[in-house]
């Protein structure tokens, strides 16, 4: 249940003292509300570019702008008559050096997060292997706060996709227990690129989260070696008994491999997928998009 809670925190709860704070606070000069809501906007845009939106809803990261803007300008009509500075007092200048230390916090973040969009690495170039819905990147990107992956040399780049409903989150319920209410599980896989087909698994159970099976981390998966690259493409977390391909079989882009599971090291239903060469991860795009956290592809 730790996923649920953090999620609420870091997506609802946190945001919104930020919120109410600047909305409340009773500044005493105009230097304070600028650093109560440079702080503000820092956190706001930090989580609305890394926080994993699929937990609570794509759709409320662009409430909290909406509420940041409002909430900026309802506070600046009660301190545009004050002074830029006064005298402050012991607590005071605490308080403005706190502001100070998160501002520079939140700016490294959001400066970390604005590196994972590039990569200077040519990309290999896939078809997205999912269709008829809206797919959601909740791991993903060129630095680790974005892509926990980005800590594993051989998974480096590599991409966890979920599927949104309406709502925008990924399932019925919060954490639920229950495969077929996460709405990508069972969803047809299609081969990413042509290529020959140079390992599968197919036999492992799909577990209930938050259950897993670190011993086979990749669980049911395929692993295609594509024409044209130099590297080997996964395809892991699949439904045990989907899988459609045989190994040693030539596949052509567009073709079944199976279907999305929740077998292997895996929280939820998800397609993991990733490129690897000589045991170290490389970068993929999709209609040269180099996808991450909260990409959407429909």
């Amino acid at each position: 249940m730790f996923p649920i809670f953090y999620s609420i925190a870091m997506l609802i709860i946190l945001p919104a003292s930020f919120i109410i704070s600047l909305w409340k606070a009773p500044f005493k000069s105009k230097l304070e509300w600028l650093l109560d809501s440079l702080v503000t906007t820092a956190l706001i845009v930090w989580l609305f570019q890394a926080g994993n939106w699929s937990w609570v809803g794509y759709y409320v990261r662009f409430l909290w702008l909406v509420l940041l803007i409002v909430t900026i300008i309802y506070s600046w009509k009660k301190v545009s008559n004050l002074p830029f500075t006064i005298k402050y007092s012991v607590n005071q200048k605490f308080s403005i050096g706190i502001y100070i230390i998160l501002i520079l916090i939140f700016g490294t973040y959001n400066a970390l997060v604005i590196k994972s969009y590039t990569v200077a690495e040519k990309g290999i170039e896939l078809s997205f292997p999912l269709k008829n819905g809206t797919y959601y990147v909740g791991q993903g990107g060129n630095q680790v706060l974005m892509n926990y992956h980005q800590a594993y040399p051989g998974q480096k780049y590599a991409l966890d996709i979920l599927k949104l409903n309406t709502f925008g989150t990924r399932a019925s319920g919060l954490y639920p227990e229950e495969l077929n209410n996460y709405q990508i599980y069972a969803d047809i896989l299609y081969s990413p690129c042509n290529g020959k087909v140079v390992d599968i698994q197919n036999d492992l159970p799909d577990l209930p989260p938050p259950k897993s099976n670190p011993e086979n981390p990749a669980g049911n998966h395929v692993a295609l070696a594509c024409e044209n690259y130099d590297a080997t493409i996964i395809l892991a977390h699949m439904q045990k008994g989907s899988v459609a391909v045989a190994k040693g079989e030539k596949v052509t882009a567009g073709q079944i491999l199976g279907k999305v599971g929740n077998s292997g090291n895996t929280s939820e239903p998800h397609l993991h997928i990733h490129a690897e060469k000589d045991g170290k991860g490389v970068p993929i795009t999709f209609n040269d998009r180099f996808l991450v956290r909260n990409s959407l592809v429909r």
